[in-house]
């Protein structure tokens, strides 16, 4: 099966598609169920951090809709924001620590092939 590339055919997301600032304001603030004012609120508390245009308008990624969503649902779990903060900078660091230990592991099984080579 060939590799399609971005922009072809509906449904397609090229990689970096959740990485990409598009939304404006008041669209991320409809995907994400908020009003734009908690979005803004959000941004001065650095609990999410939207890209910026020359003019300094915010641009949210598909990311940040879904870090926003995460927000809400803690929110509405009776957590408070600073309490937000501190979870969603820990849940950072886990997913920092994995991408460590898979990286790590990789490079460990590469040396046990070399010395299990070289024993035989």
């Amino acid at each position: 099966m060939s590799r399609r590339r971005a922009g072809q055919g509906l449904g397609y997301l090229a990689e970096d598609a959740a990485e990409r600032a598009v939304y404006v304001v008041s669209v991320a603030a409809e995907l994400a169920g908020m009003h734009p004012q908690t979005l803004r609120q959000y941004d001065r508390l650095g609990l999410v951090s939207p890209a910026r245009t020359r003019g300094r308008g915010r641009r949210y990624s598909h990311r940040d809709v879904e870090r926003l969503r995460r927000i809400q649902s803690l929110s509405q779990e009776g957590i408070n924001l600073e309490g937000i903060r501190r979870i969603l900078a820990l849940e950072a660091r886990v997913e920092e620590l994995e991408t460590d230990n898979a990286r790590m592991r990789s490079r460990e099984a590469v040396v046990q092939r070399i010395f299990a080579a070289a024993a035989d």
